[in-house]
């Protein structure tokens, strides 16, 4: 058990079954998204990718052969300050980076395509073109085969109800990676101009953030199923068997009476599970509470919440500075560097670090590890801000700040 007065503490570490292995600030320009993954490059070398959560840098390569020594080769910048790549994907030597601008109309807003075969030059091979004038671009992808992004977008050609509702399924086919093509999209009904179904309630304005995607994950087990955290519209899986018509096989929403914002949906096959994350977005637990969930998914049509993640108390945390909640989850991404895990679940929980949770019985998850940063230096939440996380097939894990933080590489114990 925690104790108040040193949980509350932004400026000491809290650890347990987590060693430190090294932190670096990338420069002075440690803000980072959520987009982080690795290469094994040609020589060998394991390069992490990590995308930037605002301007001037785009993204950034570390050397983490050494968990220990982590050393960037390479950072780059993006053309002007209201534009950002806050996610990435790399598969082989072929790096997917989004692009989503400060508001609609504004370029690039899209994606774009590098070779990365030698990381200290990142070539640029395509860009996917998806500005418009209602659109901002591409806030998340997903590129695991080689083949396919899936991703959150705005098109030219989608003119949204609400101004919230402007990011949708896309899915490109990049099998010639110098030439990406639209192959399908989908939207919640009723958030596009022109729609046969009526506009969806919404949440009460303070908590309205859209319904619009967020995290479109597509698993070599199950290649016809979208997993979809649609924000507002909750979560969303689809059946994308035919790309030119896909149909939504569940909806689960647990929103009102929450707040909203569902952010990932990681399905555990083998145990007919869904591990659902929401995301936090307001500091000081305005919007608590933000939750991982557990759902039952033995029924595709009727998936059934059987419990949540064991969370510390918000009347320490949200004291802490800047947010506190669920966001990012490890998404067992099928990648040779990547760890996967039926029962060990990892995520970023902004203030409250990074948690690692064992799931053997999904109706009492229990918490195993968690570190917990001391507060950035310059850091504007006062707290540090830990964004998003990814594990290694060597138990390695790396997590990232959202301001000033920079790559944290740890060990766990477990």
């Amino acid at each position: 058990m925690l104790k108040t007065t040193t949980a509350s503490r932004a400026d000491q570490s809290l650890s347990l079954n987590m060693k430190l292995l090294a932190q670096h600030d990338l420069a002075g320009f440690g803000g980072l998204g959520e987009g982080m993954s690795m290469q094994i490059a040609p020589d060998g070398r394991r390069i992490l990718w990590l995308a930037h959560e605002a301007a001037p840098k785009n993204f950034t390569g570390v050397d983490v052969s050494d968990p220990r020594n982590p050393k960037m080769v390479v950072q780059t910048e993006l053309p002007h300050m209201k534009v950002r790549s806050n996610s990435l994907d790399v598969v082989g030597n072929l790096l997917a980076v989004a692009y989503q601008t400060q508001t609609v109309g504004l370029q690039p807003a899209g994606v774009d395509l590098f070779d990365i075969s030698v990381p200290e030059n990142p070539r640029l091979i395509s860009h996917f073109d998806c500005s418009g004038p209602h659109s901002r671009g591409v806030h998340a992808l997903w590129f695991v085969d080689g083949k396919t992004i899936h991703m959150s977008s705005g098109a030219p050609d989608f003119q949204p109800r609400n101004p919230l509702d402007d990011q949708f399924y896309r899915v490109l086919d990049v099998s010639n990676p110098s030439k990406p093509t639209e192959v399908g999209r989908w939207w919640y009904p009723g958030t596009r101009e022109g729609d046969a179904a009526p506009p969806p309630a919404r949440l009460p304005k303070k908590f309205d953030l859209g319904f619009r995607t967020h995290n479109t994950n597509v698993y070599p087990e199950r290649p016809d199923r979208a997993f979809i955290g649609y924000i507002d519209g909750g979560l969303i899986v689809l059946d994308i068997s035919d790309l030119s018509n896909m149909k939504p096989v569940s909806m689960w929403n647990h929103s009102p009476p929450f707040n909203g914002f569902t952010h990932t949906v990681l399905p555990l096959f083998e145990r007919n599970l869904w591990i659902v994350s929401d995301e936090c977005v307001m500091d000081d637990g305005a919007d608590w509470p933000k939750l991982v969930w557990v759902l039952d998914a033995r029924s595709e049509a009727n998936p059934v919440p059987i419990g949540t993640f064991p969370m510390p108390p918000v009347e320490v945390f949200g004291r802490r500075g800047g947010r506190y909640g669920a966001h990012n989850l490890h998404e067992n991404l099928p990648g040779p560097a990547s760890f996967r895990s039926d029962t060990i679940i990892v995520g970023s929980f902004f203030n409250g670090g990074v948690r690692v949770y064992d799931t053997r019985d999904p109706y009492r998850v229990e918490e195993i590890a968690y570190f917990v940063p001391g507060a950035p230096q310059l850091s504007p939440a006062g707290a540090v801000q830990l964004n998003d996380v990814f594990v290694d097939e060597r138990q390695v894990v790396y997590t990232v700040d959202r301001f000033t933080g920079g790559l944290y590489t740890l060990e766990m114990t477990i």
